[in-house]
């Protein structure tokens, strides 16, 4: 496995790109924001199909809870070129928003993310070792409704570049395109979609999930669920369940306190369901 980074740290400018359009930085400045990112690749020359992975509400930084690198490592394994953008460090949350309750953390919300997955993928296309035509997106918790977020279609807008997409134990009791939260409308994915849950999740729900999933399905979108049994959120950590009650969590009484840990049966069905999916949709015949 070969990590594309040099000593300093590696940037996507989020200012002028044709796949984002403009963002001016949380300080209302005009000034590019940017967001450091990681790639590693498979070894040899590819083009090899490729991956934008968005990390949870822990992010990158110290606090970490570790799920990307451990599906960056399993997706490069696969044959997968892998980029993480950090989402959080530059907007002001190195150490994530999952206990972190104040009003500038809308800055860094799955609908405001949708820019950084987009920065990410056009990068990935100027890479020689990326067949560009082959880009899926994946994200857990936080990440998995900005994966939502980023391939839901809203109206008539058009909107390419990701070939399929997987959301693990995402919040879809949010507005997301055509879908509220209410559980009305639509959700339209730009490509295949695939959500893994966990069944005891009492931070994300499967519960709404299920119900988007099914209308999705009733209206002809590729959408599909799997639910596992005995699951809480993160069931693809290597970490023991535990209730950590300064999480904030809306589907919580008084919105904190949630419930997270790993479930070995979980994960490894989840690796293969993963292996499947974009294997189907990224990987050539």
């Amino acid at each position: 496995m070969k990590k594309h980074a040099a000593p300093l740290i590696l940037l996507l400018s989020l200012c002028g790109c044709a796949a984002t359009g403009d963002q001016p930085s949380p300080s209302g400045s005009a000034s590019p924001l940017q967001v450091p990112f990681k790639v590693v690749s498979p070894d040899g020359p590819g083009p090899f199909p490729a991956i934008v992975m968005m990390h949870d509400c822990s992010g990158l930084g110290p606090n970490s809870s570790g799920a990307p690198n451990r599906w960056a490592k399993e997706l490069v394994s696969q044959g997968y070129v892998v980029i993480m953008p950090d989402s959080f460090s530059t907007r002001g949350f190195p150490d994530g928003v999952c206990t972190n309750d104040s009003p500038q953390r809308i800055e860094v919300a799955p609908a405001r993310r949708q820019t950084d997955a987009y920065a990410a993928l056009a990068h990935l296309r100027t890479l020689p070792n990326v067949d560009s035509a082959r880009v899926g997106l994946m994200g857990g918790s936080h990440g998995g409704a900005t994966t939502l977020a980023t391939m839901a279609l809203t109206g008539n807008q058009p909107r390419s570049g990701f070939s399929a997409a997987i959301a693990l134990y995402p919040n879809c009791g949010i507005r997301l395109g055509d879908w509220r939260a209410d559980g009305s409308g639509v959700y339209r994915p730009q490509a295949p979609l695939l959500i893994l849950t966990g069944e005891l999740d009492d931070w994300t729900p499967a519960a709404p999930c299920q119900r988007m999933t099914d209308v999705s399905r009733q209206a002809g979108h590729p959408v599909s669920i799997k639910v596992y049994p005995g699951a809480h959120h993160s069931f693809d950590s290597n970490r023991p369940v535990r209730y950590v009650a300064t999480r904030m969590n809306a589907n919580a009484p008084g919105g904190r306190g949630a419930t997270t840990g790993g479930n070995a049966e979980a994960w490894a069905d989840s690796i293969n369901e993963v292996k499947n999916f974009f294997g189907k949709y990224l990987k050539k015949n």
